[in-house]
């Protein structure tokens, strides 16, 4: 199942009346709401709903003008796709975003944020978790980057000719030609993202890059230790370099079997905030806007894919429940987490750094 399978999976259930007006959320409050209004909502791994075939449902349309969100990174090239079929999907979302001009944009520059916001569009962000597309093929880098692929990693979660990922056995660092693959995405203005990456990776590319590395999407070691979850040291050496690190609502936030809900992902957040700082945390759900599907089809699909992961080797422990946190599980979940910040007495001003504002300033920091 490639990465294309797996969105389109995902998206399936958003041809269903009435289901992108998810009950989760409900009792926002009214000062939340005027925050998420205004604020420039990224979520830093969000995958945007797409169909087999264009135009779109018009209930899949519908939920991403009604989500609130200005721009997402979406993961592409999935955990180990061939260099075509990489080449597919990028193509699959710009004829999306060519189909619909006034309800997408892609982000290839810092500015396009911004102009997202204004336009009151869904822009897209290109970017990879794996190095699979490329082949080892450095020169490869220009190519993406060209294309709009503005944020990059080396590894998934296994072992790839550059660098080691988190369930890399041996747990080795960056290779010769991972430090002159860092080196020419440094060059071509490319963001790495280390989220995926070893903690002997991820330190090999703090001494290596020019820029800040950033990690889209984990969760914290000290709340919960696994693979995926990232260690204080970490997390802070990321925010003194001036990147960002943004939280995913995955299951990885609690211990199996239970289902993380919003204090278990409200705990990750505001462990982050006092490690990092209130101008280094944002959101990376590290899941697709559409709510996930917990019917049997939707069930039925997640297992499939879990079968999938399992088989090749790259998933990690405690994938034995679906990807999404109890309370999260709607198209505006960005607004839940912040009205739960100012539930807990952090100020306006943090929630909306949360919402978008730090990773934007990040990658702007990166890119220029």
């Amino acid at each position: 199942m490639n990465r294309r399978e797996v969105l389109l999976s995902a998206s399936a259930l958003v041809a269903v009346p009435g289901l992108a007006l998810c009950a989760d959320g409900d009792d926002i409050s009214a000062a939340a709401r005027a925050l998420y209004e205004k604020a420039l909502v990224f979520d830093a791994n969000l995958s945007p709903p797409v169909a087999d075939a264009l135009p779109f449902p018009p209930a899949m349309i519908a939920m991403v003008r009604a989500s609130g969100v200005s721009a997402v990174k979406t993961s592409l090239g999935g955990t180990d796709e061939s260099f075509e079929d990489t080449l597919g999907e990028i193509a699959l979302l710009q004829r999306m975003i060519e189909f619909y001009p006034d309800v997408f944009l892609q982000v290839r520059e810092a500015k396009d944020f911004e102009r997202a916001k204004r336009e009151d569009k869904f822009g897209i962000l290109f970017s990879f978790e794996a190095s699979s597309a490329f082949e080892g093929k450095i020169e490869r880098i220009e190519l993406f980057r060209d294309l709009g692929v503005r944020v990059m990693q080396l590894s998934y979660n296994k072992t790839s000719p550059w660098a080691s990922g988190v369930m890399a056995d041996p747990p080795t660092g960056l290779s010769e030609e991972g430090r002159k693959a860092v080196a020419a995405m440094n060059a071509q203005g490319v963001a790495i993202d280390i989220s995926h990456a070893n903690l002997a990776s991820s330190n090999d590319v703090l001494a290596a890059s020019k820029t800040a590395p950033i990690v889209t999407h984990c969760g914290c070691e000290a709340i919960h230790s696994h693979p995926r979850n990232k260690p204080d040291s970490l997390l802070r050496a990321v925010a003194q370099r001036g990147g960002a690190v943004g939280i995913y609502d995955l299951p990885y936030l609690s211990a199996s079997p239970r289902q993380p809900t919003l204090d278990d992902y409200m705990a990750h957040l505001t462990h982050a905030l006092a490690v990092c700082g209130e101008d280094h945390v944002g959101i990376g759900s590290d899941s697709g806007l559409a709510p996930f599907d917990l019917s049997a089809a939707g069930m039925a699909a997640f297992r499939k894919n879990a079968e999938y992961r399992q088989k090749t080797g790259v998933a990690a422990p405690e994938e034995d429940r679906p990807p999404y946190v109890i309370g999260l599980n709607t198209p505006r979940r960005s607004e839940v987490i912040a009205d739960a910040l100012l539930k807990r007495g952090y100020p306006a001003r943090v929630a909306e750094k949360v919402l978008g504002r730090n990773f934007v300033d990040a990658l702007g920091r990166i890119w220029s």
